[in-house]
Protein backbone atom coordinates (compact mmCIF):
# COMPACT_ATOMS: atom_id res chain seq x y z
CA UNK A 1 0.00 0.00 0.00
CA UNK A 2 1.40 3.52 -1.05
CA UNK A 3 1.39 6.77 1.51
CA UNK A 4 -0.83 9.52 -0.25
CA UNK A 5 -1.72 12.46 0.89
CA UNK A 6 -4.42 14.95 -0.03
CA UNK A 7 -4.30 18.72 -1.41
CA UNK A 8 -4.30 21.74 0.94
CA UNK A 9 -5.28 25.42 -0.42
CA UNK A 10 -2.33 27.41 0.59
CA UNK A 11 -2.74 31.53 1.04
CA UNK A 12 0.69 32.80 -0.48
CA UNK A 13 1.39 36.65 1.01
CA UNK A 14 3.54 38.69 -1.57
CA UNK A 15 4.94 41.89 0.22
CA UNK A 16 3.38 44.73 -2.53
CA UNK A 17 4.73 48.09 -0.09
CA UNK A 18 4.49 49.57 3.04
CA UNK A 19 1.60 51.48 4.33
CA UNK A 20 1.31 55.30 5.53
CA UNK A 21 2.11 54.22 8.94
CA UNK A 22 4.99 52.24 7.65
CA UNK A 23 3.58 48.53 8.02
CA UNK A 24 4.14 46.36 5.14
CA UNK A 25 1.21 45.54 2.96
CA UNK A 26 0.62 42.28 1.37
CA UNK A 27 -1.43 40.66 -1.29
CA UNK A 28 -2.74 37.43 -1.20
CA UNK A 29 -3.25 33.87 -3.74
CA UNK A 30 -4.08 30.70 -3.07
CA UNK A 31 -2.04 27.58 -4.28
CA UNK A 32 -3.19 23.95 -4.36
CA UNK A 33 -0.53 21.59 -2.60
CA UNK A 34 -0.92 18.00 -3.11
CA UNK A 35 0.17 15.17 -1.35
CA UNK A 36 0.22 16.60 2.48
CA UNK A 37 0.11 14.28 4.75
CA UNK A 38 -1.48 15.48 7.87
CA UNK A 39 -1.84 13.65 11.29
CA UNK A 40 -3.33 15.00 14.73
CA UNK A 41 -0.51 15.70 17.31
CA UNK A 42 -0.34 14.09 20.48
CA UNK A 43 -2.52 15.40 23.40
CA UNK A 44 1.27 15.91 25.53
CA UNK A 45 2.56 18.14 22.45
CA UNK A 46 -0.49 20.30 21.98
CA UNK A 47 -0.74 21.39 25.95
CA UNK A 48 3.32 22.10 25.16
CA UNK A 49 2.73 23.97 23.05
CA UNK A 50 -0.51 25.55 24.56
CA UNK A 51 2.28 26.21 27.46
CA UNK A 52 4.95 27.85 25.47
CA UNK A 53 3.21 30.03 22.94
CA UNK A 54 -0.05 30.16 23.83
CA UNK A 55 -1.14 28.58 20.51
CA UNK A 56 -3.66 24.99 20.41
CA UNK A 57 -2.22 22.61 17.72
CA UNK A 58 -4.33 20.39 16.38
CA UNK A 59 -2.69 19.02 13.52
CA UNK A 60 0.98 18.48 11.81
CA UNK A 61 1.55 18.76 8.53
CA UNK A 62 4.55 16.59 6.24
CA UNK A 63 4.60 18.48 3.32
CA UNK A 64 6.33 17.34 -0.27
CA UNK A 65 9.72 17.04 -1.07
CA UNK A 66 9.00 19.02 -4.47
CA UNK A 67 7.20 21.90 -2.71
CA UNK A 68 9.28 25.27 -2.68
CA UNK A 69 6.66 27.59 -1.07
CA UNK A 70 7.10 29.37 2.27
CA UNK A 71 4.55 27.97 5.18
CA UNK A 72 5.63 29.81 7.87
CA UNK A 73 2.94 32.79 8.65
CA UNK A 74 0.37 31.97 6.39
CA UNK A 75 -2.71 29.59 6.49
CA UNK A 76 -4.23 26.77 4.91
CA UNK A 77 -7.21 25.10 4.31
CA UNK A 78 -8.02 21.24 4.23
CA UNK A 79 -10.90 18.75 5.88
CA UNK A 80 -13.21 22.36 4.93
CA UNK A 81 -11.38 24.35 7.59
CA UNK A 82 -9.02 27.14 7.94
CA UNK A 83 -5.79 26.68 10.06
CA UNK A 84 -2.53 28.77 10.82
CA UNK A 85 0.81 27.74 10.71
CA UNK A 86 2.65 28.02 14.17
CA UNK A 87 6.42 28.77 14.47
CA UNK A 88 8.98 27.19 11.69
CA UNK A 89 8.55 24.47 9.25
CA UNK A 90 11.66 21.91 10.47
CA UNK A 91 13.43 19.98 7.62
CA UNK A 92 14.87 16.54 7.42
CA UNK A 93 17.82 15.40 5.36
CA UNK A 94 16.99 13.16 2.70
CA UNK A 95 14.71 10.97 4.44
CA UNK A 96 13.37 7.88 2.08
CA UNK A 97 10.05 8.64 2.02
CA UNK A 98 8.25 11.97 -0.42
CA UNK A 99 8.05 14.45 2.94
CA UNK A 100 10.97 16.45 4.07
CA UNK A 101 9.31 19.48 5.84
CA UNK A 102 6.82 19.61 9.19
CA UNK A 103 4.92 22.52 10.29
CA UNK A 104 2.11 22.51 12.75
CA UNK A 105 -1.38 24.06 12.62
CA UNK A 106 -4.03 25.77 14.57
CA UNK A 107 -7.64 26.26 13.98
CA UNK A 108 -8.63 29.44 12.70
CA UNK A 109 -11.37 31.51 11.95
Amino acid sequence: MMIKGIAVTLHKKTLIGTDDFGQPTYSTSTETVNNVLISPVSSDDAINELSLSGKKIVYELCIPKDDTNTWEDTTVEFFGQTFKTVGFATECIDPPLDWNKKIKVERYG
